[in-house]
């Protein structure tokens, strides 16, 4: 298998590491350095950023600590295995496979009892809710027919990466 470096160090295999070889300050320091969009948008905008964001809905909308833990955790695994872009991921049966056990690797460390599937469905929408204000904003475009519901008042704006890695290990130790 492969192996890569992390930011903390570790030698890193993302395809068949152990759950506690993953490292909060490895996920949030690679998040707010991976660009959303493929890096199409007009300006940097970090996944890191976006989990914060999806996050803090969750909170907004009153979820369960475990829902907000998971929303700011759901695209963890992309700061071992980069983003690919939703029209190309489907294309991809292997990356899929991969990225869903690492997935659930980082939400077992983190969460438990296993998430319910009601849990996961609240996360996809708040994540599908913050991916059409993100477009609207930034670049203007509506993704949907319909508006969908926004308790919150996300921060779309340019933010320093250092200052996004901040936010997401806060937002992460007052939910842990």
């Amino acid at each position: 298998m492969g192996f890569m470096t992390t930011y903390k160090k570790r030698i890193f295999d993302p395809v068949a590491c152990d759950k506690e070889e993953i490292d909060i300050e490895d996920i949030a320091h690679a998040l707010s350095l991976l660009c959303r969009a493929g890096g199409h948008f007009p300006y940097f905008y970090s996944v890191a950023q976006h989990s914060v964001n999806c996050a803090r809905e969750a909170m907004a909308r009153g979820c369960s600590a475990r829902i907000q833990l998971g929303c700011l955790l759901h695209d963890g695994s992309e700061a071992y295995l980069s983003d690919i872009t939703r029209p190309i991921k489907p294309l991809l049966p292997t990356y899929l496979e991969i990225e869903k056990g690492l997935q659930d690797k980082i939400f077992s460390k983190w969460i438990s009892p296993e998430l319910t599937e009601d849990e996961r469905d609240a996360i996809t929408d708040i994540d599908n809710t913050m991916l059409y204000y993100e477009f609207l904003e930034i670049m203007k475009e509506r993704l949907y027919e319909s508006e969908p519901y926004l308790s919150s008042n996300p921060n779309f704006k340019l933010t320093a990466f250092e200052t996004v890695e901040k936010d997401f290990l806060n937002v992460f130790n007052m939910l842990t």
